[in-house]
């Protein structure tokens, strides 16, 4: 049995922040999950996201989870910026291929699908349901919303935001 030693700190404990700990912990890989938030409080929320120096360990990744595109990336840069360990979350219902790659503080959601030869920067979500199709690159800090499909060959620009349900034809940006 595989022993978990590491702890995850969530920046942002609203609506997103509880999506990114509810799938942590399906993955099975944190020990403890925890927040810090600068408006909310509860028993899980241990301080301010400015506090966040104060819990940096070898053991410690953190996750900025907030909905704003430009707010996470600069986020995920600062953290980066600093040595800080940044977790990537996906979901074990969803499908990543081998031939992909998944940079930093990126989010896949249950049952998004992610195929051959994709690229997706950092500080991405990929929602629920999402497809990205083969040979298509995802700008950092993008959003490809519920049950939205990027089919094949496009590069979907830094910190866009594809609405839910919407289909992007084979190379349509390019």
């Amino acid at each position: 049995m595989k022993k978990i030693n590491k702890r995850l700190i969530i920046l942002g404990a609203g609506g997103y922040g509880k999506v990114v700990a509810d799938i942590a912990v399906q993955m099975n890989s944190y020990k403890i999950i925890l927040f810090l938030d600068d408006n909310y409080r509860s028993s899980n929320v241990i301080g301010k996201c400015s506090d966040y120096r104060n819990f940096i360990d070898e053991y410690t990744e953190f996750y900025p989870a907030f909905g704003s595109n430009e707010l996470r990336i600069d986020w995920i840069n600062k953290l980066i910026s600093e040595d800080v360990s940044v977790a990537t979350i996906i979901h074990p219902s969803s499908y990543v291929s081998s031939l992909s790659n998944i940079d930093l503080g990126t989010v896949i959601l249950p049952k998004a699908i992610i195929n051959s030869y994709v690229n997706i920067g950092k500080g991405c979500i990929i929602n629920l349901g999402a497809i990205v199709d083969h040979n298509c690159y995802i700008g950092e800090g993008s959003h490809i919303c519920l049950g939205a499909i990027i089919k094949a060959n496009n590069n979907i620009y830094p910190c866009t935001k594809i609405e839910a349900g919407t289909v992007i034809k084979n190379g349509f940006y390019r």
